[in-house]
C-alpha cells in the first residue's frame, strides 16, 4: 500500500514538483496550501509523513509544527521542513518546534526522496522495538506510547526513538557522534548540534513527570541515561 505524503506549500508550482517526484517514488501525494487546507487534509486521511514549508499565509509552518505536536491525531506523524531558511538557527528553530528532518530549497528530487526514506524508515525501525522499563518509566513498544507513573507521555517521533535507545542502554554514556550514528543512522547526514536540541526537547517531555533528571549531560562525554537520578 503506498504511504500518503502531505505536501504543505503555498505556491503550487512546487507543490507540483514535488508531487511529481513523490509519485516517482512510489508515494502518494496529497496536497494543501495553508493551514486550514492541512487540517481538512488531515481530517480526511491521516498521512504517513508532512512536507511542509516554513512560509505559509498566515499561520508559519513553524507555528503548525508546534501545533501538530501538541495534538495526539499528528503527533507521532513525521514532519519534514522545507525552506529557504538554511542558517542554523532557523535549522535549530524548526528542530526545536518538532521537524523530524530540514530539507533546504533549492532541492533535488533525489535528495527529497532520499531524506523522505530515511525518515520513514526510523519511524518504520520504532514501530518493531519492544517494550522496555526503567523505574517508572516504561515504553509499551507495540502501541507506540511512553507511560510514566502508568499515565501517558506525550512525545514527539524523534524523542521517541531517542528515549527508547537510552531505555535499552542505560547507565552508558554516549557521545554526540555516537547517538547520531544509533538513532539517525550513519547514513543521514545530521548535524550533532541536533542531538543537544532533541535533549532539550526529550527533558522537557519529562519534566512534568519529574523524570528530566533522568536523561544526563556528562560534561565533555555527551550523554548518560540513568534511574539513579
Amino acid at each position: 500500500m503506498q504511504k500518503r505524503i502531505l505536501i504543505v506549500d503555498d505556491e503550487p508550482a512546487i507543490r507540483d514538483m514535488v508531487a511529481f517526484a513523490l509519485r516517482k517514488g512510489d508515494y502518494e501525494p496529497a496536497h494543501a496550501g495553508d493551514a486550514r487546507e492541512a487540517q481538512a487534509a488531515i481530517a480526511d486521511a491521516v498521512p504517513d509523513l508532512i512536507l511542509l514549508d516554513w512560509m505559509l499565509p498566515g499561520t508559519s509552518g513553524l507555528e503548525l509544527a508546534r501545533r501538530w505536536r501538541r495534538e495526539e491525531l499528528t503527533r507521532e506523524i513525521p514532519i519534514i521542513m522545507l525552506t529557504a531558511r538554511g542558517e542554523e538557527n532557523d535549522r535549530v528553530g524548526g528542530l526545536e518546534a518538532g521537524v523530524d528532518d530540514y530539507v533546504v530549497k533549492p532541492f533535488s528530487a533525489r535528495e527529497l526522496l532520499a531524506r523522505i526514506r530515511a525518515v520513514m524508515r526510523r519511524a518504520r525501525d520504532d514501530d518493531e522495538d519492544g517494550s522496555v522499563s526503567v523505574g517508572v518509566l516504561r515504553i509499551d513498544g507495540a502501541a507506540h506510547r511512553v507511560y510514566a507513573n502508568g499515565e501517558p507521555v506525550a512525545i514527539g517521533p524523534t524523542e521517541y526513538r531517542l528515549l527508547h535507545f537510552f531505555m535499552t542502554h542505560p547507565e552508558r554514556v554516549y557521545s554526540r557522534a555516537q547517538l547520531l550514528d544509533h538513532v539517525w543512522g550513519g547514513s543521514v547526514y545530521v548535524e550533532e548540534r541536533t542531538i543537544d536540541v532533541h535533549i532539550r526537547r526529550l527533558r522537557k517531555t519529562l519534566e512534568p513527570s519529574g523524570l528530566d533528571a533522568m536523561v544526563q549531560t556528562v560534561r565533555g562525554a555527551g550523554y548518560r541515561f540513568s534511574a539513579a537520578t
